[in-house]
């Protein structure tokens, strides 16, 4: 699911690169700026990230101090990422999930739009990306826990 998530996500760059390089043009070439364009290219960047968050968790792409972990063996590894799933990331997604949750609930309830902006476009589809984040990390947290769980037992990663 983690990789069919990231890979359609993928595919948001391009009306964003749409949305930044019109901008540039209507702002530079015909002196018109847009009042949507950034409001567009930030919301659509921080989908991206967000959706993208666990297919890069099953890519093994986030950040890592691997000062002394590479050095483990496959078991300690195993162990070392299952306690840390366990204590850390699965409270914290929780977390963020219920949080967003109610964040998201508030904002399609009340119909928010941004202030910040001429064009005040609606937010609401935007802070559903944070439950949504929160609910695929947690699926791919479990999937990553189940290799751990695997490369304390039998020494090997999977």
């Amino acid at each position: 699911m983690s990789d069919w998530s990231g890979r359609v996500v993928s595919y948001l760059i391009y009306p964003m690169v749409g949305a930044l390089g019109y901008e540039v043009f209507a702002r530079y070439l015909f002196h018109a700026p847009t009042d949507w364009a950034y409001d567009v290219t930030y919301m659509l960047y921080g989908t991206i990230f967000m959706l993208g968050a666990a297919y890069t968790l099953l890519n093994k792409k986030h950040i890592r101090t691997d000062l002394f972990y590479i050095k483990f063996s496959p078991r300690r590894q195993g162990m070392i990422d299952a306690v840390m799933y366990l204590v850390l990331f699965f409270p914290g997604m929780i977390f963020f999930l219920v949080a967003g949750i109610d964040y998201a609930a508030h904002s399609w309830v009340t119909h928010e739009r941004t202030t910040l902006s001429p064009w005040r476009p609606i937010i609401y589809p935007f802070k559903t990306v944070i439950p949504v984040t929160a609910l695929l990390l947690i699926i791919q947290g479990i999937s990553e826990f189940i290799k751990s769980i695997h490369a304390a037992k039998k020494g090997e990663w999977k």
